[in-house]
């Protein structure tokens, strides 16, 4: 019962943690080029980093959670055990996910900022 409950929870929770990472990824590119001032290059490479240390974060944060809380024995534990696991895993993802969603809105607006005055200091130049 305990294996089936630990493999079921790292099963569930890294096959949220790639879904929600693809899915970001693939429909976050816009949000980045469009922070990055129009520098696709920029944007992709800020893109492939917030994944990488996406996947560092949630995993590290799933593997350390398997020791805490106490070992079901019974079917109705391990739902609970599964469900409040899953729960506080899920609960990281989207705070980290709107986390990043305003470090990257508060870093974009800086290197627009920089663009821009690039783009100035050519033309006046």
């Amino acid at each position: 019962m305990v294996e089936t409950a630990y493999a079921l929870y790292l099963v569930i929770t890294i096959g949220i943690t790639i879904w929600v990472a693809r899915t970001l990824s693939r429909n976050g590119i816009v949000f980045l080029v469009q922070c990055f001032g129009q520098n696709d290059q920029l944007a992709r490479s800020t893109n492939h980093l917030l994944v990488v240390g996406f996947y560092l974060v949630n995993i590290g944060f799933i593997t350390l959670t398997l020791s805490l809380g106490n070992e079901p024995t019974t079917i109705p534990e391990a739902i609970r055990f599964l469900s409040s696991k899953v729960g506080l895993a899920v609960l990281v993802l989207g705070a980290m996910h709107f986390f990043n969603m305003g470090a990257i809105a508060q870093f974009g607006r800086k290197v627009n900022g920089w663009l821009s005055e690039q783009v100035h200091a050519r033309f006046v130049a």
